[in-house]
């Protein structure tokens, strides 16, 4: 839209089937969006405009609510479904907190995706090799690029707390400051749209796939939530002791009973699950502990004012609004039932049955549809376009043959 357009208050509109439409553009059945696909307005939220300080001409980007023409927000949004989960705690008096840790890679341009990434060639003229991980001075070949992404980032209004080089090959970590769930997730989306960006212009590619390398850690983006009273900000995890409370043992036993049939909000793509059943420290379980990071589920070692839960099941590829609604919505259901949740486990253990995941897309889309919890948490119709549009996209992946099957099954008799 032009800005003269967007300062005279113009609306703009949008198919509701566009938020349906799958990775590779194509869409499910009109019956998933309404048979007429009638138009959505995208009201822009004030504090989310911005202009981008990466591009050469004068541009802006707003970050919009999709909206019913008759004011409700769409079931099908999924920023709408955060703003919903939010409301359900703030109706009992409680606010959610939360912070993302987002891994991604960069990489030298790769035009022919059947060659695997490589990494770029840094200022000393050499590529990275994979022993750079923690290292301080691991990104200076890349300086130039993470300048831009710090002035950029404090452009844009993005407070960052760490920033480091992680395990694999070029990949890197930023923690985001903890606050307000919607502002993190507009956070983190903004933060992986200017990475991008930003790299194009210095001739790189930024990759937030789960999995993009064999044999090296994937991508993740670990979920801090704690829950503050409204008004006081006490953290409702932590009594006056400083011992944990009640309200903490039921909101993990939510993120354990909805886990396995959140596991496809999550994880959203097939190559989701290359990084989670080679878990190097991504693991695929509903477990949790008290600071080990095998558990889906781990309570950092902190200060009890500081008292959260890490869910380290997302990964980078899902959707930050979802995956932060999803993940709450869980925690919230146990508060609601005052569930209990398992025993915690520590040290090398053993994944019970019951605390199993899906392991593959389609064992997950197969248990989010027989989800009743699902349902009740984000509407029928919510769950049952994003199983049909993710359904296309499982379908497309099966109609290609990958070179390991031409390579090892071809000479099988």
């Amino acid at each position: 839209m032009t800005a003269e357009g967007f300062l005279e208050g113009r609306r703009l509109q949008l198919a509701r089937g566009v938020l349906l439409q799958c990775i590779m553009g194509g869409y499910p059945a009109a019956r998933f969006y309404g048979s007429d696909d009638g138009d959505l307005a995208l009201i822009a939220e004030p504090t989310q405009i911005h202009r981008l300080p990466w591009s050469n001409e004068p541009r802006a980007l707003a970050i919009c609510d999709a909206d019913e023409l008759t004011g409700e927000s769409s079931n099908l949004s999924t920023r709408g479904q955060l703003k919903a989960v939010i409301g359900r705690y703030a109706a009992r008096g409680l606010a959610p907190v939360v912070a993302t840790e987002l891994e991604f890679f960069v990489f030298a341009p790769n035009s022919d995706p059947t060659q695997p990434f490589r990494p770029p060639v840094g200022l000393d003229g050499r590529r990275e090799d994979g022993l750079s991980a923690f290292s301080v001075s691991s990104n200076n070949g890349l300086r130039p690029f993470f300048n831009e992404v710090y002035k950029c980032m404090a452009a844009l209004g993005l407070p960052r707390d760490t920033f480091m080089h992680e395990m694999g090959v070029s990949q890197f970590e930023i923690n985001l400051l903890h606050g307000d769930p919607l502002l993190l997730a507009d956070q983190t989306f903004l933060f992986k749209h200017l990475l991008k960006e930003v790299a194009l212009k210095h001739g790189l590619s930024v990759v937030c796939m789960a999995k993009p390398l064999a044999h090296t850690p994937g991508s993740s983006m670990h979920i801090h939530q704690s829950i503050v009273e409204i008004g006081s900000g006490k953290n409702v995890f932590s009594d006056e002791q400083g011992q944990p409370t009640a309200m903490f043992r039921h909101f993990i036993a939510g993120q354990q009973a909805g886990m396995a049939d959140f596991t496809a909000l999550f994880a959203p793509n097939v190559n989701s699950y290359q990084r989670l059943c080679h878990p190097y420290a991504s693991p695929n379980n509903a477990c949790w502990s008290h600071d080990n990071r095998a558990a889906g589920l781990r309570i950092p070692a902190s200060s009890p004012v500081a008292r959260r839960l890490e869910n380290r099941l997302p990964g980078a590829d899902a959707n930050p609004y979802l995956a932060i609604a999803a993940s709450l919505a869980a925690g919230l259901h146990g508060i609601e039932h005052e569930l209990e949740p398992t025993e915690a486990i520590q040290g090398e253990f053993e994944v019970p049955d019951n605390l199993s995941l899906p392991c593959t897309l389609h064992a997950a889309l197969e248990r989010l549809k027989r989800s009743q919890l699902a349902r009740e948490l984000f509407g029928q119709e919510f769950i049952e376009g994003y199983i049909a549009s993710k359904t296309m996209e499982l379908t497309s992946f099966f109609d290609e043959i990958t070179p390991w099957e031409r390579r090892v099954l071809a000479a099988q008799a």
